[in-house]
């Protein structure tokens, strides 16, 4: 289409193409660029091109100066004059080494890293309270860090106490065995079940905020839910482990509110 384009224009001096498509042809020509909208004068082109019952009449504008059947080299040229002109500006165009980390099989950090340790994060113009940062920074920071983590890793036993004697529990106890179900890890790519959840508790390193244990928590269920029909069993118990979760979440954060208050 390019090619003709650019052969309309220099040999015939055309300006203009005007075409009928039926509607399975419409998305063919707006990509080809063009538009429903007709702006060539009617007199032109009336009774000059043969009208059909049920098409669409489309237009599409020849530019006098666009290179068509050189477009790439033309947006390669621009692109790398706005990429020089934005490195005048920023050092977004430097790359720094990957970040090495070793994991356990349950996700555990072996070292823990600090955000501010990410090279290049600073230079990019992150601070200490960007995106939040200061109210989820690690309970173990300090002396009364440390008390409230202990508190913290209590509660999230005694959730997952709560959730692992559940009639409901035993489709999440585990991980699964792929053996059993052999597509699962093709379709769920961030699987989470009960016992890796225990070991992240365990490691007291891994969950940080309250926030962090409730994401994998309904990961869980979520993922329970897109790979199994809403019919299954494994669908029902995760939707009834989740009431019975929140329940749960739910009374003990008043309960923790009143100990405060009182």
């Amino acid at each position: 289409m390019n090619h003709l384009k650019q052969h309309a224009r220099d040999v015939d001096g055309l300006t203009h193409f005007l075409t009928y498509a039926d509607n399975n042809a419409v998305g063919y020509f707006i990509k080809q660029g063009f538009t429903k909208e007709i702006h060539l004068e009617k007199e032109r082109w009336q009774g000059y091109i043969k009208d059909y019952d049920g098409g669409i009449l489309m237009e599409c504008k020849i530019d006098p100066k666009l290179p068509y059947t050189d477009l790439s080299t033309m947006i390669r040229r621009q692109r790398q004059v706005i990429d020089e002109k934005i490195r005048e500006f920023s050092n977004c165009h430097y790359v720094y080494s990957g970040i090495e980390v070793k994991k356990n099989d349950a996700g555990i950090l072996q070292e823990s890293l600090k955000v501010e340790d990410i090279k290049g994060l600073r230079d990019a113009g992150w601070t200490p309270d960007q995106w939040g940062y200061s109210r989820f920074r690690s309970l173990s920071s300090s002396g009364e860090g440390a008390l409230n983590q202990k508190r913290l890793t209590a509660f999230m036993r005694s959730l997952l106490k709560s959730m692992h004697d559940h009639v409901d529990a035993w489709p999440f106890r585990e991980p699964v065995d792929r053996r059993d179900v052999p597509d699962y890890y093709d379709i769920i790519k961030d699987p989470m079940d009960l016992k890796t959840m225990s070991k992240r508790v365990e490691s007291e390193r891994y969950y940080v905020t309250l926030e962090m244990f409730i994401a994998d928590v309904k990961r869980m269920f979520a993922n329970a839910r897109t790979y199994n029909s809403p019919e299954t069993i494994y669908y029902k118990c995760a939707t009834r482990l989740e009431a019975h979760f929140q329940s749960k979440v739910q009374s003990g954060l008043q309960s923790a509110t009143g100990k405060i208050q009182s």
